[in-house]
């Protein structure tokens, strides 16, 4: 936290370096947040530019009562909800799945093959997290992909931890049964 304060205090002296840091270090969290409660690729980016407008902007109220990265969670979530607000009638373009990308192989020792196979299980597990309504599926991606704790997610999503957690062991059991289903449709797990 001692590195957070210290950018605060250089962002809010003037240094625009400082803040550029801010947004490198928090750039991902704020892309997974949007990305899961925002399905509209065209909306993505605004989003993520008024998210750190605002922290931008709001920088100066930060209390330091929290990690800057749960601060910032918050923006992005609330900015989020916002937007699906304003946008009430145009629900279900925001929730259309979106057509996924290949990202290049990174290493030369997985084969072609092993690397094809995990890339569509990868996709598969993104699908049905996409698929899964917006809180569970946000709830699983700041657990297990951003690394933040109960406490963090309930202050991020203004919900008490025990919700939290109980939305986790749901969001975990309705990803579970979907894969098992497509996996046995898909002939890969025997009966």
């Amino acid at each position: 936290m001692e590195n957070s304060s210290q950018q605060i205090a250089a962002v809010l002296a003037g240094n625009r370096r400082a803040f550029a840091g801010i947004v490198d270090s928090h750039k991902r969290l704020v892309s997974q947040i949007v990305h899961r409660v925002i399905k509209s690729e065209a909306d993505h980016e605004d989003l993520c530019q008024d998210v750190f407008l605002k922290v931008y902007q709001n920088l100066s109220k930060f209390r330091m009562e929290s990690k800057l990265s749960t601060w910032i969670a918050r923006i992005a979530y609330n900015t989020s909800l916002n937007f699906i607000e304003k946008k009430r009638a145009l629900l279900y373009e925001d929730f259309a799945p979106e057509g996924e990308t290949v990202d290049s192989c990174a290493g030369e020792a997985i084969t072609p093959y092993a690397w094809t196979e995990a890339r569509q299980f990868s996709t598969s597990i993104c699908t049905e997290i996409d698929r899964l309504p917006p809180v569970y599926g946000l709830i699983l991606s700041l657990y297990h992909l951003q690394d933040l704790s109960y406490t963090e997610i309930s202050n991020v999503m203004q919900m008490p931890d025990g919700t939290v957690k109980s939305y986790l062991f749901r969001a975990r059991k309705m990803l579970k049964e979907r894969l098992e289903s497509k996996l046995q449709l898909e002939g890969v797990l025997c009966a």
